[in-house]
C-alpha cells in the first residue's frame, strides 16, 4: 500500500518531485503522519542534501513565521531544527527541515519505557533549556513541548543530542490569550487549566514533565481529562494557593470555596529542581535562565564533542555521558526523591473508555521500584515496565475544595 496524502484532494506519493525555491525535491519516504500533515524524506537533487519535508493541508503561516523568526538566531547553538525553506506544492504547504534521527518518544517505546539514567537526563535538560532560552529571544512560547516533539539527532553518533521541533502551534509571547486552551492534555501546565493568565512558563512546565517521564518511566499526571490531571497534581503537589485559584478564569470547574483551610507540603522533589520547575503557581516558577545555574548543571557545562557530551575545560567538572551503560558509582548526582511508601494498584477501565489514570502517588512509588539505580543499563533497551496509565488522584481540600 502506497504512502501518501491518500485522504486530501491531490496526493503526494514516493517518487513525487516537487520544486522549492532553494532546490528540486524527490520525495523518498515518509516518515510520519498526523491529522492535517505528512512528513517524507526527501532527496535535494544534483545534492546529497536529504530533508525532512512537512506537508501541511491549509496554509501553515503560523509555523512558518515562527521558523523564519527563529533563522535570526544559531539553531545548532539553540538546541532547536533548523529550518531550510518553505514553499507551496498545489494547495500544499511544504516547510522543509534538516533530517532527524528519532523522537524521544520513539526511543522510550523501543526500551519499554525504561527509566533514564540521572546523567542522561541531565543532559538532555540542558538543551531544552537551551532551547528555550532561544524560543524566548525572538519572543516565542512553542506550546507543544512532548515526547514526541523532542527529537534525538543521531544517537549512534552523538548520543543524546536533542533538537526541539514542530512549531506548528508556536505563539508570540503576550498574544496566548487568558482561558486559550494549548498544549498536549498530557503535558497541559496547570495555569492552562484553571484558565490563568498564559506566558512561557507553561513551556518550562512541559520540559518538567517531560524529565519526569524520562526519569520514571510514567506519565504520572495521566492523560484522560483536566479534572483527573489536576487531582492527581494536587495529591502529589498540594493544592495552589488561594491567590492563584481566585484568579483562574476556570477554577469553578474544579474547586468549591469553602470556610475550611490546610496546607499540603510537596515533599516528593525537595530534592531536585523539578520542585522549581513544577510549581503550580507559574509566578513562582523559576525561568530557563535561572535553571541553567543550579547546580544540578553548574557542576559542569555540557557539551558536544565526537560522539559524547563532555566538560567544557574552563567549567567545573561534570559527569561525562558515553554511550556505554550506566555505572553504578555515580558521584555529584542529585539524590532521588523520598518515595511516598504506597502499593501500586489498578482499575479497570469501563469500556470503551480510557482506561483511568492511576493514584500518582502509587505511580511514584512503583517507578522507584522499576528504575533499580543500581543495576547498569543500555542507551537503547531496557526491562519491560507494566502499563503507564495513572488512576485518579484524590482529595482537592483547601479553603478552595473540590465539588
Amino acid at each position: 500500500m502506497d504512502s501518501s496524502l491518500s485522504d486530501t484532494p491531490y496526493e503526494v506519493r514516493e517518487g513525487f518531485i516537487l520544486l522549492g525555491h532553494k532546490g528540486v525535491y524527490k520525495v523518498e519516504t515518509f516518515l510520519g503522519e498526523g491529522a492535517y500533515v505528512e512528513v517524507a524524506k526527501c532527496k535535494k537533487l544534483g545534492t546529497d542534501q536529504v530533508v525532512a519535508i512537512k506537508f501541511i493541508w491549509g496554509s501553515g503561516q503560523m509555523e512558518i513565521n515562527a521558523m523564519q523568526e527563529l533563522s535570526q538566531i544559531d539553531a545548532d547553538d539553540h538546541n532547536l531544527v533548523k529550518f531550510v525553506e518553505s514553499f507551496k506544492y498545489k494547495k500544499y504547504t511544504c516547510i522543509a527541515f534538516e533530517v532527524l534521527d528519532q523522537s524521544l518518544l520513539d526511543f522510550m517505546e523501543k526500551r519499554d519505557f525504561h527509566p533514564v539514567a540521572v546523567d542522561e537526563i541531565r543532559t538532555i535538560a540542558w538543551q531544552l533549556i537551551v532551547a528555550l532560552t532561544g524560543l524566548k529571544s525572538v519572543n516565542y512560547v512553542h506550546c507543544d513541548i512532548k515526547l514526541d516533539n523532542i527529537m534525538l539527532v543521531d544517537q549512534g553518533s552523538e548520543p543524546f543530542r536533542v533538537k526541539l521541533i514542530d512549531l506548528g502551534l508556536a505563539e508570540k509571547i503576550g498574544h496566548i490569550g487568558t482561558g486559550a486552551t494549548i498544549q498536549n492534555i498530557c503535558y497541559r501546565a496547570p495555569e492552562v487549566i484553571l484558565g490563568l493568565p498564559l506566558d512561557q512558563r507553561v513551556d518550562l512546565w512541559t520540559v518538567g514533565y517531560v524529565l519526569f517521564v524520562l526519569y520514571t518511566g510514567i506519565f504520572i499526571h495521566g492523560w484522560d481529562t483536566d479534572y483527573n490531571i489536576l487531582r492527581a497534581m494536587v495529591k502529589m503537589q498540594g493544592t495552589p494557593e488561594e491567590k492563584v485559584l481566585n484568579q483562574g478564569f476556570y477554577t469553578t470547574r474544579f474547586f468549591t470555596k469553602t470556610k475550611e483551610n490546610s496546607q499540603d507540603v510537596w515533599n516528593c522533589l525537595d530534592k531536585t529542581k523539578l520542585k522549581e520547575v513544577e510549581q503550580l503557581d507559574p509566578r513562582k516558577r523559576i525561568s530557563p535562565s535561572e535553571t541553567l545555574q543550579h547546580p544540578f548543571f553548574t557542576m559542569g557545562r555540557v557539551q558536544l564533542t565526537a560522539g559524547a557530551y563532555t566538560t567544557n575545560p574552563e567549567e567545573p567538572p561534570a559527569v561525562e555521558v558515553h554511550p556505554q551503560p550506566e555505572t553504578k558509582e555515580v558521584t555529584n548526582t542529585p539524590q532521588r526523591p523520598a518515595a511516598v511508601s504506597q502499593e501500586c494498584s489498578s482499575i479497570k477501565q469501563k469500556p470503551g473508555r480510557i482506561q483511568q489514570q492511576r493514584d500518582a502517588i502509587k505511580n511514584y512509588q512503583a517507578a522507584l521500584q522499576k528504575r533499580n539505580p543500581g543495576s547498569q543499563q543500555d542507551h537503547n533497551t531496557g526491562k519491560s515496565l507494566p502499563s503507564q496509565s495513572v488512576t485518579q488522584a484524590s482529595g482537592l481540600d483547601a479553603s478552595w475544595t473540590a465539588p
